[in-house]
C-alpha cells in the first residue's frame, strides 16, 4: 500500500469519526431539549382567569375580555399593572389579588372609590373563591377558578 492511499484511509476513518462524534453531541443536546420543554410543560399551571362583565338592568353581560389570573395580580388603571382597567373611577393601583397558602386573597390599595366583592366594600384583604364578583369603577371581574 502507499503512503497516498494510507493517508486517504486515514483521513475517511478520521472525518467518519468526527461525524459520529458530532452526532453524539447533537443527540444529546436534543435530549436535554426535550427533557427541558417537558418540565417546563410541567410546571406551567393555570390558577384561574378574571372574566370581564358589564352589569345591564342587574344583570351580568359577559364582554368577551378574559385575563389569566397569576400569583400575583395586580389592578388598576396603570398600564404597569397586570390587568389595566380603562376606567376614570379606577385608581393607578387600585387593587390586589394574591394566592397564599392555597387561598386567593382580594385586597384594595387605598383606592379613591374603593373595590367591591360581591357588592360589598372591601376594607381588608378578603379570601376570594370561585364566581365571585370585584366591581371597580363600572367595570366587574368575575373570578374563575381553576382547580
Amino acid at each position: 500500500m502507499s503512503n497516498e492511499l494510507i493517508l486517504l484511509l486515514l483521513r475517511i476513518v478520521s472525518g467518519l469519526l468526527l461525524l459520529t462524534i458530532l452526532f453524539a453531541i447533537f443527540r444529546i443536546l436534543w435530549r436535554d431539549f426535550q427533557h427541558t420543554t417537558r418540565a417546563m410543560d410541567r410546571q406551567k399551571r393555570s390558577y384561574g382567569s378574571l372574566i370581564v362583565m358589564q352589569e345591564i338592568d342587574g344583570a351580568y353581560l359577559l364582554t368577551g375580555e378574559v385575563y389569566p389570573l397569576l400569583p400575583i395580580t395586580s389592578l388598576g388603571r396603570s398600564p404597569t399593572n397586570t390587568i389595566p382597567i380603562n376606567d376614570t373611577f379606577a385608581s393607578s393601583e387600585h387593587a390586589l389579588i394574591t394566592l397564599r397558602e392555597r387561598q386567593w386573597w382580594l385586597e384594595d390599595r387605598n383606592s379613591r372609590n374603593g373595590t367591591l366583592l360581591n357588592g360589598r366594600q372591601v376594607t381588608q384583604p378578603v379570601v376570594i373563591t370561585h364566581d365571585d364578583i370585584i366591581g371597580i369603577g363600572h367595570i366587574s371581574l368575575r373570578i374563575n377558578l381553576s382547580d
